[in-house]
């Protein structure tokens, strides 16, 4: 196919250059009036370029789900952390033991957590996942009382940067949670000295290391996450 104009290449590189959140091609396509729009195939041709231009440089264009931005290699992440004023979160085990159960058995309900990581589910800590925009109800299954099932989001991906969730760690190879965070460089501040159980429990990472059955067919989905999974 014909080369792009150069004029829509600058175009494509200024919106993700300022844009602040990761763009789809359909986000892209809504810059340009109707009668003058791009085709998604000259838009996907600009991206491969882009990324071609910028495969050797200090900023990359790192893809997240179906969307596209411009982000700094991880490798420099050291030296633009010491940049940020603000002292990080820290979050604590419950939490992170609670987001992995999410992430790997999604679409789960609080009750399915409980019962993997053998305690309660502090209210606090679902509230603070979705306040967070990682996790969101995607559905409910069609048992008595109807619990909530939360799976994640496009924002969990574009926050510990992953293109999808193909790209976590295999369950095999879950350990520890902060080792994990060091391998795909998370950088997620644990809590010290908080206790990966309250009660004496198996931590979650060594409970759905074991695995269990498959979700039961009886799960109602929100027509938005079924497409977003598609």
């Amino acid at each position: 196919m014909n080369k792009p104009n150069p004029e829509l290449k600058n175009i494509i590189e200024a919106a993700l250059l300022v844009a602040g959140q990761p763009l789809t091609i359909e986000k892209m396509l809504t810059m340009f009036p109707a009668e003058s729009q791009p085709t998604r195939e000259e838009i996907r041709e600009v991206i491969r370029q882009l990324e071609a231009e910028f495969e050797n440089r200090a900023i990359e264009l790192k893809q997240i789900d179906r969307a596209w931005r411009f982000q700094t290699r991880d490798k420099y992440s050291p030296w633009i952390s010491r940049l940020a004023e603000e002292r990080p979160v820290r979050y604590s085990r419950a939490l992170l033991e609670t987001l992995a159960i999410i992430v790997y058995r999604q679409p789960v309900t609080r009750g399915d957590i409980e019962n993997i990581r053998g305690v309660s589910v502090s209210t606090d800590i679902i509230k603070t996942l979705l306040g967070r925009e990682w996790i969101r109800q995607v559905g409910v299954r069609k048992v008595p009382g109807h619990p909530a099932l939360y799976g994640t989001t496009r924002e969990f991906l574009e926050h510990f940067n992953l293109k999808t969730l193909e790209e976590l760690p295999p369950l095999s190879a879950l350990r520890e949670l902060d080792v994990i965070s060091q391998e795909l460089n998370l950088r997620l501040n644990l809590e010290p000295n908080d206790r990966i159980s309250q009660h004496g429990h198996e931590s979650a990472s060594d409970e759905i290391h074991g695995g269990t059955e498959d979700e039961p067919e009886h799960v109602v989905m929100t027509e938005a996450h079924s497409a977003e999974r598609e």
